[in-house]
């Protein structure tokens, strides 16, 4: 089947191609939405037609991304990639990497094969020691027996400061070496990737009343940050407020009627921080006549559900750590991020989920939020597509008395690319609500209990990428 390329996936192929006459490991940091696994699809097209392989394995770190994998490849080779007899290969998540067995391993031996593995920075390892479980395996069983293999990562570094598996870092100074590198910059100039608009959402009088017996208390905070940093009052208990929920869904409903008048079946994502805040949403949403669905970890058929979802013109989808990493469906332009998740890694990921543009009419994407100051932080770096104090490998001493992890998901260990410094900032914009709304949080009788309550002084500022 013949696909049509972009211009950035002809360039990788070539350079990848180039490189595998000297060299039998290539890295490719291409930011998220740009399309990577189209270009490893098309990669291993070549590279059988040149009859340099006879099989392909891509292993990813979630079932959904697996499914992704099979189908495009299936596309691209004509040929099924389900492991079955005929299939062009086979596509694992990368947990099931240790429950294959030594027949499946001797594949390696017996044949040319090229081995694809998305979102490599989930395995960590150059040392077995400070590797995790996905990294041994790649390293015990792939490393020095595949004919080629293409890492890709939209996001390629990691919190904690172990080596990505298969990467190259320089020396001295540590820092990763891609052998082809694709940023969100290039990817808008291009047309690849929409334009990214992120709303923080801010207001300036948040009264706080504490209770203790008889006494109480009232301070006034003019920011979130300050309420945040000065209060016992927590980020997740904020995402859980009514208040806060129905601003951010205001926001997110109402630039979702904008798109859909040029983009009909523009549709929303909001990232829930459990099952039961997602159902706190979904009955927000309902109660506004929004169409929504819930997917979560615990979703029967959870592929199911978002297969028909991006088949649909249902206008909201709610996740719970299902949708941030590697998950398809194009017509998601907007996102309302209500996870307590705080990582660069996975706010990232997330942002990607609406970057990925399929038409000239959809250029943009928007992100609403809190006005949290790690995730302002975050928001204001998205330009920088390899931040300096992220993709560089420090120096990990593990205690000897320390056993060493080996535990295969690494979930949101780990932080993101970014984007650059030319982040341009809208002023403030004053929007008026009704009556401030209050929430009781804590409630034993031993413990101060508080009311957080928010005055109608929202603001929203915009950081505009680009």
């Amino acid at each position: 089947m013949t696909i049509s390329l972009r211009d950035w996936q002809f360039s990788c192929i070539d350079t990848a191609l180039e490189h595998f006459s000297s060299t039998p490991h290539f890295f490719c940091q291409a930011t998220p939405g740009a399309g990577k696994t189209r270009m490893a699809a098309e990669l291993a097209s070549r590279l059988l037609e040149q009859d340099r392989i006879d099989l392909v394995l891509c292993f990813a770190p979630s079932c959904q991304v697996v499914e992704g994998f099979r189908s495009t490849f299936a596309a691209v080779l004509g040929r099924r990639l389900d492991g079955q007899l005929g299939a062009a290969g086979a596509a694992l998540t990368y947990q099931a990497m240790e429950y294959r067995d030594e027949g499946f391993w001797r594949l390696l031996d017996d044949y040319r094969v090229f081995v694809v593995f998305d979102e490599i920075h989930h395995c960590a390892g150059h040392d077995p020691l400070l590797s995790n479980a996905w990294g041994q395996q790649i390293l015990h069983r792939i490393q020095d027996r595949a004919a080629f293999t293409l890492a890709l990562s939209g996001t390629p570094w990691r919190s904690d400061d172990r080596a990505i598996v298969l990467a190259r870092y320089s020396t001295p100074e540590g820092h990763l070496i891609c052998d082809y590198r694709y940023g969100l910059k290039e990817a808008i100039a291009d047309g690849v990737c929409r334009s990214p608009r992120i709303v923080l959402l801010d207001n300036q009088k948040v009264k706080l009343t504490e209770e203790l017996g008889s006494e109480s208390s009232v301070r006034m905070f003019p920011s979130i940050a300050k309420l945040l940093g000065e209060s016992p009052v927590t980020y997740e208990e904020l995402l859980r407020h009514d208040e806060v929920i129905n601003q951010l869904l205001n926001l997110g409903c109402g630039k979702l009627d904008e798109l859909r008048l040029v983009k009909p079946d523009a549709a929303g994502l909001v990232v829930a921080t459990d099952i039961e805040h997602a159902q706190q949403i979904a009955r927000a949403l309902d109660a506004r006549g929004e169409g929504c669905r819930i997917v979560t970890n615990k979703t029967p058929d959870a592929q199911q559900v978002i297969n028909v979802f991006r088949r649909s013109a249902c206008r909201w989808i709610v996740a719970v750590g299902m949708i941030s990493e590697g998950t398809d469906i194009p017509r998601l332009q907007v996102c309302c991020y209500l996870s307590r998740i705080r990582t660069e890694l996975h706010y990232r990921q997330v942002l990607g989920r609406v970057l990925r543009r399929i038409g000239e009419s959809d250029d943009q994407a928007s992100l609403f939020m809190l006005a949290e100051p790690t995730l302002q932080r975050f928001a204001e770096r998205i330009a920088d597509d390899l931040p300096d104090d992220l993709a560089v490998l420090n120096e990990v001493q593990m205690p000897a008395s320390t056993p060493v992890t080996t535990t295969g998901w690494i979930g949101t260990a780990g932080n993101i690319d970014g984007l650059d410094d030319n982040i341009g900032r809208g002023a403030d914009l004053a929007i008026g609500v009704g009556a401030a709304s209050i929430i009781s949080l804590g409630g034993f009788a031993v413990e101060p209990s508080y009311q957080v309550s928010f005055s109608q002084h929202y603001r929203q500022q915009l950081l505009a990428c680009f």
